[in-house]
């Protein structure tokens, strides 16, 4: 028997969900998740259930589930936007959650530039979009929000426990124009780029991450072993053509408690189809903290002029990652030898 969804969805559902997965949008942290991981409530598909299934810590729910609390507080969990945006209306479905829901929820906002870590997103000034107000269990839930400012995260209370299977943040997307810059990914596969080298491809190739399209899940990226031993990590890609860099996707989607602690993006002219040790590198992206399940975008140095013809990514000291983008262009000698 299916959950009651919206029979008459609200006006701002004609607007993208800003929180799905498909934008790559994240759960950066929950207080608590006990019985159900908060990641499944950004998941692009409906809520499934199944009324035989129990796990080591009771029921299992495609959803997000804490404890019972038996002390004064509520429960909340915070989610990085794919697409940061306007908000018009908030969903927070409680579906197959009957006797577990919670009775009161509440949705803040806040706008964050970079990656911060998740202590960092809680010592951030957050702006209520959705006062506290009453949900309904094994139901769509539905919140129209006014504000019109631009937002990079939410925050989801639910007051004071419980579960909730979907969190859907319609809005306007409003992404950083400085990315809007470059003209075709210069690493893409399908353009022309290609792996060269890499220090290690135990559970799957650095080849995947110039695949075309999103990662679906952690094996459709790049995985290495753990690292015992000093050093790091690398992959090096030919582009597509001599080029000029604008800027750069680092995505490390799906990657939870295995993402790299460290990344860097390095470039270089070199005439070999593989550069060698002589080849001279310079930085795109210099040694820069990552987070896990994040989509990471850099800008080039503004005085980076320098053609490119490979690109060198570091992951310290090791990690997994979903994709990597290098948008750019071909230079005007490029063009001429295609």
């Amino acid at each position: 028997m299916p959950h009651r969804a919206l029979e008459v969805p609200p006006e701002f559902t004609v607007w993208p969900d800003l929180a799905s997965r498909q934008l790559a949008a994240s759960v950066v942290s929950a207080n608590d998740e006990l019985f159900a991981e908060r990641e499944n409530l950004i998941k692009p598909e409906p809520p499934v259930h199944s009324a035989h299934e129990f796990g080591l810590k009771g029921k299992v729910y495609d959803g997000w589930e804490t404890r019972r609390r038996r002390e004064p507080g509520h429960d909340w969990a915070i989610v990085r936007l794919g697409v940061p945006g306007i908000v018009h209306g908030v969903i927070v479905d409680t579906a197959w959650f009957t006797g577990n829901y919670p009775p009161f929820i509440s949705v803040e906002a806040a706008a964050v530039e970079g990656y911060p870590s998740p202590v960092e997103l809680e010592r951030t000034e957050w702006t209520t979009i959705v006062g506290k107000a009453a949900a309904e269990g094994d139901s769509a839930n539905t919140y129209a929000v006014e504000s019109g400012e631009r937002w990079t995260h939410v925050r989801l209370s639910i007051h004071p426990d419980g579960g909730v299977a979907r969190l859907r943040v319609h809005g306007a997307p409003r992404p950083d124009p400085r990315f809007m810059r470059g003209t075709i990914d210069l690493v893409a596969l399908e353009n022309g780029g290609g792996l060269v080298g890499c220090s290690d491809e135990f559970y799957s190739s650095p080849a995947n991450l110039i695949l075309p399209g999103r990662a679906r899940n952690m094996g459709e990226g790049w995985e290495n072993a753990r690292r015992r031993a000093d050093g790091n990590d690398f992959a090096v890609f030919s582009l597509a053509g001599e080029g000029l860099i604008e800027h750069v996707e680092i995505d490390t989607s799906y990657f939870v408690g295995n993402a790299p602690g460290w990344v860097q993006l390095g470039a270089c002219h070199s005439p070999e189809a593989t550069p060698g040790p002589q080849a001279q590198w310079f930085d795109v992206v210099t040694k820069t903290r990552s987070q896990p399940d994040t989509r990471h975008r850099f800008l080039s140095p503004a005085d980076l002029d320098h053609p490119a013809t490979h690109v060198r990514l570091d992951v310290y000291p090791d990690g997994g990652l979903s994709r990597l983008r290098v948008w750019g262009s071909l230079t005007e000698a490029a063009l001429a030898s295609a």
